[in-house]
């Protein structure tokens, strides 16, 4: 076992209180490799008090108005708001993310999350139709559907969190939450404040543990009739066989293969630093990440010449150094598994044209064990290899050819996945010819992640189920009912 003198020890939170658990699990700090702090290690029993928890709480929580709802989560947010330092320097130390990214994105967005919907659920509106020669009245209300379980990743830990807490509180439900065991801090330091903001005891219940064992006692449980998850397509599918037996609302937000479809008439002073910050941004552990690059064949040496010069301009470093434009991977498994990819595309006789392999990392002596990876762009590299069909998550893109609008609408198909892609072109006409065919839930055109949290989110084929967004999030944490009075 880790020395465990100077380590953070967390513990469950369940109706309002701080729970120990009988044993733990250890999470590491990317940047060093060295213990960070202890996770519970919670399973059947932890889930099955935070279910009574919530059941206890549900009557209470739900009967409050909208209006009351909405001032406890603005309250919550301005308390995040005021620890936002604390809680970016532990987003950067538990996650490996630049303590920048984590103080300009994370928690910023953590924030507006309980902001957003502690708005809009004070402007949803109901359907009213009348059939006189009936003489009925026809009108639709919606309820809270009970317990929600969420379970969330370790890519942006409490800005993905909150994402499925603020709708599910929001529309009146009670919750029980399973944050990803490797990125649990943050979490925990929110528990600290819900008291403080107003919300009930039992109302946000936070389970640590692993999916084996929390995550699957929390979606085969049959009194949490829904789950919202994000994560991979494969956990999906066990979330879906556990969770079949008892009907529950699923939403699921998995994984990407997102591509960018550069034509020769791109302007590429723009096209460039936005499309290396879309492959690289948080070591490229963003689901929304671009990682196949399609470049019309007129401008694509261009294109590579100068994306390449500007990712080795990217500095990678320690989390904490505010220079660093990357920090460290998440896990010694996780930075494996992606440089085995690069190896496979160096096997299949691909080009790496910079990064792993091929540029040397100047880190810091005391993040000499850490898991880091310079940004690694890979050439020449057919469209069947795994390294251009499986999402690597991490800060690998690969930079084809193409000739003609057809193809590339073919090829950037061409995958299971169906979240994210982004079309560079001055062309207006074409920007929404190639936008209206591809498979993709989200499509940037000149830009990249510039988000309306009032619009629907999320992908098609394996990239998921369902959708978030103000009226989405809404629907899917209710239940609509329909009421019919003859008058």
């Amino acid at each position: 076992m880790a020395d465990t003198k100077n380590v953070l020890v967390l513990e469950n939170f369940i109706a309002g209180k701080f729970v120990s658990c009988a044993s733990y699990l250890d999470s590491y700090d990317p940047s060093t490799g060295n213990v960070y702090c202890r996770v519970p290690d919670s399973g059947r029993d932890e889930v099955q008090a935070a279910v009574a928890a919530a059941q206890n709480a549900f009557p209470g929580w739900s009967s409050k108005s909208p209006q009351e709802r909405s001032l406890i989560m603005n309250k919550l947010a301005e308390l995040i708001e005021h620890d936002l330092e604390a809680f970016a320097q532990a987003e950067s130390k538990d996650q490996g993310k630049t303590i920048t990214f984590a103080r300009m994105v994370d928690i910023p967005r953590a924030v507006y999350n309980f902001r957003f919907f502690a708005s809009s659920i004070l402007h949803h509106t109901t359907e009213c139709t009348q059939m006189d020669h009936m003489g009925c009245m026809h009108y639709t209300i919606r309820t809270p559907v009970g317990i929600a379980g969420l379970i969330s990743p370790w890519n942006l830990p409490l800005y993905l969190l909150t994402w499925k807490i603020a709708p599910a509180i929001a529309s009146g439900n009670t919750v029980i939450a399973k944050p990803s065991e490797m990125t649990s801090v943050t979490a925990w330091m929110m528990c600290k404040l819900l008291d403080k903001a107003g919300i009930p005891p039992g109302v946000v219940n936070i389970i640590f543990g692993s999916g084996p064992k929390v995550g699957d006692a929390l979606v085969s449980h049959p009194e949490v009739p829904l789950i919202s998850f994000t994560g991979s397509t494969l956990t999906a599918q066990h979330i879906m066989e556990r969770s079949a037996p008892y009907c529950k609302k699923l939403s699921l937000e998995l994984g990407g293969k997102n591509p960018a479809i550069i034509f020769e008439d791109a302007k590429l002073e723009e096209c460039i630093p936005t499309t290396v910050r879309s492959s690289f941004a948080n070591q490229g552990e963003i689901c929304l990440c671009t990682s196949r690059i399609f470049v019309q064949r007129s401008i694509y040496n261009e294109f590579l010449k100068r994306f390449v010069e500007a990712a080795k301009k990217l500095k990678v470093g320690s989390p904490s150094d505010p220079t660093a434009d990357m920090g460290a991977l998440i896990s010694k498994e996780h930075l494996a598994k992606v440089s085995n990819y690069v190896k496979v595309a160096q096997a299949e006789g691909a080009r790496i044209l910079c990064g792993e392999g091929v540029d040397t990392l100047n880190i810091p002596s005391r993040n000499q064990t850490g898991y880091f990876m310079p940004p690694t762009v890979i050439t020449d590299i057919q469209d069947d290899s795994c390294c251009m069909q499986e999402e690597i998550f991490g800060p690998v893109t690969c930079v084809v050819v193409f000739d003609t609008e057809e193809e590339v609408i073919s090829r950037a198909n061409s995958v299971k996945y169906g979240l994210a892609a982004t079309i560079w072109s001055s062309n207006v006409g074409r920007v929404h010819r190639v936008a209206k065919r591809l498979q993709s839930g989200l499509v940037w055109t000149n830009c990249w992640l510039i988000r309306d949290l009032n619009l629907p989110f999320g992908g098609m084929k394996a990239s998921g189920i369902g959708r978030e967004g103000a009226k989405e999030s809404y629907e899917f944490f209710t239940e609509v009912k329909t009421i019919t009075i003859k008058h």
